[in-house]
């Protein structure tokens, strides 16, 4: 008969991660079960309303004025777009919305006719809808996109999962923090073809298959956890060509943390073109397999 662990490394290999019973006296219980809660989040929040999934558009924008809709008139086209949704005028890094008469566009429930977009780089950004879309400006760099989502959109429809390495205990490894002095920054590439200069506290430095390696960690603006962008030598293979992301808790007072390699997730540009992902630098491309965590996702783009 298998032991509890056994089936619930089993059943985490879809998702979302069910959760059979566990007892106490099992060592691994605490962390399958927490694993399993993780997973059922993660899908949880692909799913969402405004996840990853629903993205349906991403438009870079140029000075001057464009039109937004599903007319092959206009300058951004989407299809299942009213005709024209609205104009965008962009001019000295700031765009300016204003809707097509006739078209019902709102903010945080208000019906809006002409209002400037405040870019994601500004804190949180000008969310517009307009029946199931949603509408924002992002800033990446110089440059800024109009990205768009659609509740209803058939990726988020269809979601039924991602497919995951079999759960095992030795692909969480206890991961010691490197410190780099304060205020250092490290250039991470990107698949817009640039490279932003993103916050570090250091590498991660840990043990695999009897051999040391090292992750540079990325510090998000306002989190207290480590971030990690990272390649490996299943990457194109069993999982997506650009990398994939990780999550660390902060280190503890002997400076150390846990690395566990069986949360690793694929990232948005893995399931969407419209996504603006970080790849992983080359510091941070293992030569190693990492057989843990989510594998391809079968109907990525």
């Amino acid at each position: 008969m298998l032991r509890p662990t056994a089936l619930l490394a089993l059943a985490l290999l879809f998702l979302p991660a069910l959760a059979p019973p566990v007892t106490a006296a099992d060592p691994d219980a605490d962390w399958l079960r927490e694993l399993g809660d993780w997973r059922t989040r993660r899908f949880e929040r692909l799913r969402a309303p405004d996840g990853w999934l629903t993205l349906v558009g991403l438009y870079w924008l140029h000075e001057g004025t464009s039109r937004f809709g599903s007319s092959p008139a206009n300058e951004l086209v989407l299809a299942g777009a009213p005709p024209l949704v609205g104009t965008l005028e962009v001019a000295g890094g700031k765009a300016v919305f204003t809707a097509a008469p006739g078209v019902e566009v709102r903010r945080e429930g208000e019906r809006v006719g002409r209002i400037e977009m405040a870019p994601d780089a500004s804190g949180a950004p000008t969310v517009l809808t307009s029946g199931s879309l949603t509408f924002f400006v992002i800033a990446r760099g110089e440059r800024l996109a109009l990205r768009v989502r659609d509740s209803q959109a058939a990726t988020r429809r269809e979601f039924a999962g991602i497919e995951q390495f079999p759960v095992h205990p030795a692909w969480r490894v206890r991961a010691r923090l490197d410190p780099a002095p304060a205020g250092t920054t490290f250039p991470v590439p990107n698949v817009t073809g640039t490279v932003d200069p993103t916050p570090t506290p250091g590498s991660l430095v840990f043990t695999a298959g009897g051999t040391e390696h090292r992750l540079v960690a990325l510090r998000e603006e306002g989190a207290e956890e480590l971030f990690v962008v990272f390649g490996d030598r299943t990457n194109g293979k069993e999982t997506y060509g650009g990398g994939r992301f990780l999550y660390a808790p902060p280190p503890g007072p002997d400076g150390t943390t846990w690395l566990d390699f069986n949360r690793a997730y694929n990232p948005p540009c893995a399931f969407t073109p419209y996504a603006t992902c970080p790849l992983p630098p080359r510091e941070n491309r293992l030569p190693i397999r990492v057989e843990a965590g989510e594998k391809s996702y079968a109907k990525g783009h």
